[in-house]
Formats: C-alpha cells, sequence, structure tokens
C-alpha cells in the first residue's frame, strides 16, 4: 500500500501558460482568473505566457519553441512549476514535465486544490476526494514525477488530515466507497427536499460567478455567518438558511457552489448533488459582479453551466451586485432573466427592492382566498400565515373571516 505522509506546504512561484486559438479566445482574461486562483490556492506567479496557435499541441499542450520559451522565463524567475490554463492529457503532462524538467500542473489542479483547502463539511469532504481521485487516477506518472520534484506543494493536498498519493488499485477501491458514502449524504438531501416540499416552502437558489457576492447576501439577509472574503471560492459548502419576508411568509435560500472558467468536470460530477438544488428551486437567484470588467463573460458562463446541470424553465432574478463599488457598470442588462436589480449585499443598498420582486413571484403563484372560518378551524389560519400571505382578518361572531394569498397547491386543504 502507498505510504501516508504529510507534506510541508511551501511558498510556490509559477510561469503560467495558455493558448489562443483564435481572436474570439478570452485567454488573456482566462490567464488573469489562473493568477487569481494561483493565489488563492497560495502561489505566486512571476511570468505569464501565451501561444497563438491554431489548436492546442496534442502532445505537449504548446509548440516546441514555446516550451525553450517558458524554460527560460522560469529559470529567469527562479519558478518552481507551470500551471497550464487547460485540462492537460496524461501524454502532455508526462511530455510537458520531462522536456521542462519542473513541476507542471494544470487549471483542474489548482481549482481541486482550493476545493480541498475550503471544504469544511463532511459532504464538502468527500465530493472534492472523489473529484480528486477521478482526476488523479488516470494521471499517476506525471503527477508521481511532480510529487518526487517538490515533495508535495499545491495539487497534492487533500480535504482531509492527510495528504495522499495512492495507485490505481487503491484509487478504485476509495472511489466507489466515496461514491457509496455520497449516495447516503444525497439520499439525506433528497429526503429533506421531499420534506420541504410537503411543508410548501418555496426555495431560492442562489447561483453566480465565483467571488460575486452570494455569501454575503445571504448574511446580509438570514444573518448566516457565513465566510465572506474578497477572493476565488472563498466558501464551498452549501448553506441554507430561513428568511421570513415581509408578509411573514417563510422562503429557504440555498447558497451553491460559485462558478469558474472551465470548471472540471470531475467537480461537477462529484457536486452535482449539491449544484441540483438549483434544479428544484422554485427560484434561481443570480447574483452578479456588476464591478467586474469581464461581467459578460462570468454571466455567460454560469447560464452555460446551469443548462450542462440540465436547470431551465426556472424564473431568475439577476441582482446586479457591488453597485456599492465606482467600477460597477451604471447600465446593465440580463436578458435571460425575468426580473433584474442593482443591490450591493455588502451596504444593503436596494436589498429590499429584490425582496419585493421575491414577495411579486410569490404571490403570482398564489389564488385569493375569502372565507369565515369556525372557531374550531382557527388553526388552518396558522397555515395561511406560515406559507402564505394575510391581508385581512376579522374576529366576527360566527368565526373568524380571513382574506388572503395562499399557494394553489394548499388551496383545496382550507376551502
Amino acid at each position: 500500500m502507498a505510504e501516508l505522509y504529510e507534506m510541508k506546504d511551501q511558498e510556490e512561484r509559477f510561469v503560467l501558460v495558455g493558448v489562443a486559438s483564435s481572436d474570439s479566445d478570452d485567454t488573456v482574461e482566462s490567464l488573469e482568473e489562473l493568477e487569481e486562483l494561483a493565489a488563492t490556492a497560495g502561489a505566486i506567479t512571476v511570468g505569464k505566457i501565451i501561444q497563438n496557435r491554431e489548436s492546442i499541441h496534442p502532445g505537449t499542450y504548446i509548440g516546441k519553441g514555446k516550451i525553450d520559451e517558458v524554460r527560460a522565463l522560469a529559470l529567469e524567475t527562479g519558478a518552481t512549476g507551470v500551471v497550464c490554463d487547460d485540462e492537460l492529457s496524461p501524454v502532455q503532462l508526462k511530455n510537458l514535465e520531462n522536456a521542462l524538467q519542473m513541476k507542471v500542473l494544470d487549471r483542474t489542479v489548482i481549482i481541486l486544490d482550493i476545493f480541498a483547502n475550503h471544504a469544511t463539511t463532511k459532504e464538502g469532504k468527500i465530493q472534492v476526494e472523489l473529484a480528486q481521485l477521478r482526476y488523479r487516477s488516470s494521471r499517476l506518472i506525471g503527477l508521481r514525477n511532480s510529487l518526487s520534484r517538490l515533495g508535495g506543494g499545491i495539487g497534492t493536498r487533500g480535504p482531509g488530515e492527510k495528504k495522499l498519493e495512492m495507485d490505481r488499485r487503491i484509487i478504485k477501491e476509495r472511489i466507489t466507497q466515496l461514491r457509496r458514502e455520497l449516495e447516503e449524504v444525497k439520499q439525506n438531501r433528497e429526503t429533506s427536499r421531499s420534506l420541504r416540499n410537503k411543508n410548501n416552502i418555496p426555495v431560492i437558489a442562489i447561483v453566480g460567478y465565483t467571488n460575486a457576492g452570494k455569501s454575503t447576501l445571504l448574511n446580509y439577509l438570514t444573518k448566516a455567518g457565513v465566510l465572506e472574503a474578497d477572493m476565488l471560492f472563498a466558501t464551498l459548502d452549501p448553506t441554507t438558511r430561513t428568511l421570513a419576508l415581509d408578509s411573514g411568509q417563510q422562503v429557504l435560500l440555498t447558497d451553491t457552489v460559485g462558478f469558474v472558467r472551465k470548471l472540471p468536470h470531475h467537480l461537477i460530477e462529484s457536486f452535482r448533488s449539491t449544484l441540483e438544488e438549483a434544479k428544484y428551486a422554485d427560484i434561481i437567484l443570480h447574483v452578479v459582479d456588476s464591478s467586474n470588467p469581464d461581467v459578460d463573460r462570468q454571466m455567460h458562463i454560469v447560464y452555460e453551466t446551469l443548462s450542462k446541470l440540465g436547470i431551465s424553465d426556472k424564473v431568475i432574478i439577476t441582482a446586479f451586485n457591488k453597485q456599492d463599488k465606482p467600477e460597477a457598470e451604471p447600465v446593465m442588462k440580463d436578458f435571460k432573466a425575468d426580473y433584474t436589480v442593482k443591490i450591493s449585499a455588502k451596504t444593503g443598498t436596494e436589498v429590499d427592492k429584490l425582496l419585493l420582486i421575491i414577495e411579486k413571484i410569490l404571490n403570482e403563484r398564489k389564488v385569493l382566498l375569502e372565507k369565515t372560518f369556525t372557531y374550531q378551524d382557527a388553526g388552518k389560519i396558522q397555515t395561511i400565515r406560515k406559507y402564505g400571505q394575510l391581508l385581512e382578518e376579522e374576529y366576527q361572531q360566527d368565526g373568524i373571516y380571513v382574506k388572503a394569498y395562499v399557494p394553489k397547491d394548499i388551496f383545496q386543504t382550507l376551502v
């Protein structure tokens, strides 16, 4: 069995490498984001190189001439490794390592490393380890070369206490075990979901690009106490909190993991049960960082990811967040959204407008109920208070007169 061992984290210095295959590619922005990802993982970017070529080299990611250029820049800047902006195949990883004679990582490894550091719940740790093992199982040779060169560091951390490298047989056994554990978590999630449906509590899924301000908004609305930080993937584990609207109606707000360019398919697969919270939500609340110069591209990636998850036909509210920043775009549009609103989750500006939109959407799904309940049926009024919007309540001689909006699916139980 492979040895389990602790690895001492060390400051790593990377040269970032990307390939632009057309003028429309956003390689420059993608490499800037990769620099942010590397910083979040604890690394320093000491140089960037972009190669313009028709397609990614199947054997070495970049061409021979560019490999020489990368090697020279790495030596000049004292880089300890290279990070490529796309997911490398096992062949590309091995060949590039041999050509450069230094540690080579790809974008996927950096993202997985960040997730390993930020997962805190049992479910999050299972999901991250599963994604890591799926990735590593076909890349053991290249990864072993990296491990032998630097003795660990970024790309080798696991979500638990130990850092481990395993052979294929052990990986296969571990993946089977993790899938079993994740299936149990999924069953528990589905049970909770069924209970929510039974209780007629509307669910709002908060989605958005990483660092758009989802956690800040959740904290402002519900005092959830979720970590807020100006960094990519500051929070990973989903949080669900209850929000009482001004009408008295309760809704559940569920925060989901942030999206990012080239989100590894290993992660999408492993986090599917978490991300599917959006699939079963009544409303999608899309939080957008309106101060980001790449805002349109980020919005496109969010919708692209939702599409991959099969999430469609949902009412979407787009909240253009961070309006308190001077860089915020003054005019923002989202043609895929049913409603848009400009807010600042940090200061609370215009958040009341967002809540009014939520109330409006929920009311459109209700019917008007006017009825006098006998005093023996007074308990039904509590149901109205919890799931509906009580407009009038008058105690009369023959009972309690009520005028209220109630969800269509509980209307029949009240009349």
